[in-house]
């Protein structure tokens, strides 16, 4: 009997420990930090995440489908990804934490392109963040942007004009989206814009998303010189749609980790390819 009891309890304690796994408010917690894992490590296994979070396969599954539905993840056969592919941009927390030391690299050399006085139109990437991290030295300087990180971080600078685009607030990318946005940016024109994108091939700079590749297709229109940041992780690929021509950039600008072979034919087509130097 009493063994029939201990059995009974063990049985009582495991149901309670499972509502308590489906419970919304630990669900939200685990949901938030099975992201952050796929953030830090790029990718995992669905056995790999049962076994990190204590719970069922079933359960990793339905927690990866609410995760790819935020647009945090993407879920591929047996695992998940916070990485980029060709039709999925990687979360803006991902994305902060990813190739800083190149973005930085990137960022002090494009800096270097900008005069006090002037206007410039950033995007939404964290290449162009990094750019705003260093705008506190080339001040006076008017700034425009849908970027809501930009917009916290350049709002309390002195010597920053601060003009700030609208539209739909998007929380995958921390920026403002949509027709609001292509509206306010058409009636601006700056100096300078400078634009990341996910991918770029010899001919075309590329971007999985419509509504990121119609912001930043004003923006290139929206300005006298037009400058592309990407590091060297996003050479030699593609992405869903086609932002635009590499001809239409006065300047590309390429970390050094970036392969001589692919900034030679970088530069075959388009004279005006830079390399920052890593530190």
């Amino acid at each position: 009997m009493r063994a029939a009891g201990e059995k009974t309890q063990g049985k009582m304690r495991e149901g309670v420990r499972e509502i308590t796994r489906h419970h919304p408010d630990r669900q939200v917690t685990r949901r938030q930090a099975m992201a952050e894992h796929l953030m830090r490590h790029g990718s995992a296994s669905v056995a790999e995440l049962a076994e990190v979070f204590q719970v069922s396969v079933m359960t990793v599954h339905r927690d990866l489908d609410e995760l790819e539905s935020q647009g945090m993840v993407r879920k591929y056969r047996g695992g998940a990804s916070a990485q980029a592919s060709s039709v999925f941009e990687s979360n803006i927390a991902y994305r902060l934490t990813a190739q800083t030391a190149e973005k930085e690299a990137i960022a002090r050399h494009v800096t270097g392109l900008l005069e006090p006085g002037g206007s410039v139109m950033i995007d939404d990437s964290t290449t162009a963040l990094a750019v705003a991290r260093r705008l506190a030295g080339v001040t006076p300087l008017t700034v425009v942007t849908n970027f809501l990180a930009a917009i916290r971080l350049l709002a309390p600078v002195p010597g920053i004009r601060l003009i700030v685009l609208g539209g739909e607030y998007h929380p995958t990318h921390d920026s403002f989206l949509g027709v609001g946005c292509v509206d306010a940016v058409e009636a601006m024109n700056t100096d300078t814009v400078i634009v990341s994108t996910s991918s770029i091939s010899d001919r075309h700079a590329f971007h999985q998303e419509q509504e990121i590749v119609l912001v930043k297709r004003a923006m290139l229109a929206a300005a006298t010189r037009r400058i592309l940041a990407v590091d060297h992780t996003k050479l030699d690929r593609v992405a869903l749609h086609r932002v635009a021509p590499l001809e239409e950039f006065d300047v590309i600008v390429v970390d050094a980790g970036a392969p001589p072979e692919a900034v030679r034919r970088l530069r075959d087509r388009h004279h005006n390819v830079e390399v920052a130097r890593l530190t």
